[in-house]
């Protein structure tokens, strides 16, 4: 007999019923976020929740003004700018065509990813050889005791005093830029000097130096972190370059807002749900008292990808390629296992950066670390791209405020 939980989940043909919609109208629901699901009782099918589908069901036949429809896209709702740059597919995020997931395996680097990103063609932007730090940059670039984010942040707007070409309209002097940018990022975080090397090498020494299967699994995380579409430290370097501001200060843009713990942020708070479950009597209980509590689990689910995240599908498959049996792999496995059990949520790929830190007994700054050098390439190719449309973005806002007092009248 159902009980009144089952009652208050409806598979996928009831919530179509319900909506007036086709299954893959209510797939593009739960993709944007509007709509959430959870695994069926066969973990194949997806169900969702009764007062989520009626609520949904209520708004859409209400209607919705423009006003309201677009305050809503701006928090992963209907798309609100056109880009050439990435698509966001179920099996993995697409940069100008080509399957991200794809290019890790056939052996792409991070340079690849942006030569891709910023439409390079023929033109190759990392043929420069790197500089070394300005004298006034120095101190602060190789600063260790300095942290990551805060470290570049306040390093690349020196950089951009001696840059002689920073507001050239010029777009393979634009790439150049960028180019240069994207190995001096990578440095920066690692408090480091930038030089020829590929980013994933130039990271992967500074960690772990020698360990071809650790740099590979770098590398991988890279490109899977190349660019997200319009997540929101890309619009943010989008917004500033809109203004016609320098490359170095839609990267400064793009830092700022990874910074926050809802997004780059969450690497250290998957990596402490790791740690946390290790020093717990059983991971397993750990986890479901968590979930049962009503408090997240920190690196699964991505509300953009309801069956699972696959660019932590392919970092997993890689760790359990170079790592299984290891102690700290049959940890992560455990905990995976029961998240799986407990809420039904994949690893997403905050997950599974931490997951490579952990397994590798380094400490949470690496998986910050290598978000932001990989991400670093999306936001210069969004940057790049609104800088050729040549567009200010403003958008209006809806003032919902107390209302202006009538003036007096005169007497």
């Amino acid at each position: 007999m159902p009980t009144a939980a089952d009652t208050d989940l409806l598979p996928a043909s009831e919530a179509c019923a319900l909506l007036g919609i086709s299954p893959s109208t209510l797939y593009a629901y739960v993709s944007r976020g509007l709509l959430a699901s959870r695994p069926g009782a066969d973990h194949r099918s997806r169900v969702y929740l009764r007062q989520d589908v009626e609520r949904l069901a209520q708004r859409k036949r209400a209607g919705r003004g423009a006003e309201r429809g677009a305050a809503q896209s701006l928090d992963r709702g209907l798309p609100v700018m056109e880009t050439r740059i990435s698509l966001i597919r179920p099996d993995s995020p697409y940069y100008r065509g080509r399957s991200a997931a794809r290019m890790v395996r056939a052996g792409a680097s991070l340079e690849d990813a942006a030569r891709l990103l910023w439409d390079c063609g023929e033109q190759d932007p990392f043929d420069a050889t790197p500089a070394d730090w300005p004298a006034r940059v120095a101190p602060i670039a190789t600063d260790a005791t300095l942290p990551p984010l805060e470290r570049a942040m306040a390093s690349i707007p020196l950089l951009a005093l001696d840059q002689r070409h920073s507001l050239s309209s010029a777009l393979p002097t634009r790439r150049e830029i960028a180019a240069a940018l994207l190995r001096q990022n990578a440095a920066l975080l690692v408090a480091g000097t930038p030089d020829a090397r590929p980013v994933h090498r130039l990271l992967a020494d500074s960690w772990r130096p020698g360990d071809d299967n650790f740099a590979e699994l770098v590398r991988a995380a890279l490109v899977l972190c190349a660019d997200h579409e319009l997540n929101v430290s890309a619009f943010a370097a989008r917004v500033v370059a809109s203004t016609g501001a320098h490359l170095h200060a839609t990267v400064c843009a793009g830092l700022a807002a990874l910074s926050g713990p809802r997004h780059g942020g969450a690497t250290a708070r998957a990596y402490a749900l790791l740690r946390d479950a290790l020093d717990a009597p059983s991971p397993t209980a750990f986890i479901a008292e968590r979930w049962q509590r009503g408090d997240d689990l920190p690196g699964f689910h991505h509300v953009l990808y309801p069956d699972g995240d696959p660019r932590a599908a392919e970092v997993l498959a890689m760790l359990r390629e170079r790592r299984d049996g290891t102690p700290e792999m049959r940890h992560v496995e455990a905990v995976i296992a029961a998240a799986q059990d407990t809420s039904g949520q994949p690893p997403n790929i905050d997950g599974m950066l931490a997951a490579i830190c952990f397994v590798h007994g380094l400490p949470a700054a690496p998986a910050l670390v290598m978000f932001a050098a990989g991400r670093l390439a999306g936001w210069l190719a969004h940057a790049l791209e609104q800088q050729a449309l040549g567009r200010l973005i403003r958008p209006r806002a809806h003032y919902s405020g107390v209302e202006p007092a009538e003036a007096e009248a005169p007497q």
